[in-house]
């Protein structure tokens, strides 16, 4: 937003100073011979260093590459949302109490153990990753399967979510362009690989890894199935809260694509 106000500022500065060679008569006819000469005014300083000042926004824009495509991308997840899911949400949440949509998120929480677990270790965030096991024993064990979360509740244990795409971005390698990818929404090149190497440690993934043998689905279908279901009541927890971040975005793509990268560079941070 706030280049969009400089970019504003920028024009109605270039459109008053457009003409530098305004005249103003700085003098007064003394007698009836006395020719009156009007001063011009030199150029503008301030409107000829306003570039120099605030700098070239053309220079300094975002590198979007993929700009023509996360745009259609944009607009078919927006209108999957809003004619799709969010109807189908509102009537989930109507049918099944937040008591139990709630105990549904605690267990696929729960279940995202290894990916939590592996990437704060990879980050040597070894008390996090101590506590992470613990929230695990307690809330598979005390907790039902984990569709209570009593280690937060009783014991203040927080999760640590870390993800390999933060991973990455903690041992410095760029972001780099911003993709938008269907279903999932915004990401870009750096937690597209990130998105890649969690699903060998994800047990609600089918992608298999060597010897290991704990995931959940044993097919694609599968895998789809609890991903969409995953969605839909992740959906319903938060009904109205993509439609009060819409209301604010002049231009819905950058807006997001900017919010997305803001959200990613904090996360990386902490």
């Amino acid at each position: 937003m706030d280049k969009l106000y400089i970019v504003v500022i920028a024009f109605f500065l270039n459109f008053s100073f457009a003409d530098n060679n305004i005249t103003f008569s700085s003098c007064k006819t003394l007698d009836s011979n006395e020719t009156c000469k009007d001063d011009i005014l030199p150029p503008d300083t301030n409107s000829s260093n306003f570039e120099e000042e605030f700098g070239d926004t053309n220079k300094s824009a975002t590198f979007d590459p993929f700009e023509k495509y996360n745009r259609v991308m944009t607009s078919f997840n927006d209108k999957l949302y809003v004619n799709v899911l969010d109807p189908v949400a509102r009537g989930y949440s109507n049918t099944v109490p937040e008591g139990g949509r709630v105990a549904v998120s605690n267990f696929i929480k729960n279940i995202y153990y290894p990916v939590r677990f592996s990437n704060n270790v990879l980050q040597f965030k070894f008390k996090n990753a101590t506590k992470e096991t613990g929230r695990f024993i307690v809330n598979s064990t005390f907790g039902i399967l984990g569709f209570f979360d009593p280690a937060k509740t009783n014991l203040g244990w927080e999760e640590s979510n870390e993800d390999f795409g933060q991973t990455l971005g903690f041992y410095g390698l760029p972001e780099g362009p911003h993709i938008v990818w269907p279903f999932i929404g915004p990401s870009n090149l750096r937690d597209t690989f990130g998105i890649v190497g969690d699903t060998y440690l994800n047990p609600l993934s089918n992608t298999k890894y060597h010897s290991i043998n704990y995931k959940i689905p044993q097919n694609r279908l599968q895998e789809a199935g609890i991903y969409s279901y995953e969605k839909l009541n992740q959906t319903s927890l938060h009904l109205g809260e993509y439609e009060s971040i819409k209301k604010d975005a002049i231009d819905l793509y950058p807006f997001l694509r900017d919010a997305y990268t803001q959200n990613r560079i904090e996360k990386i941070k902490e």
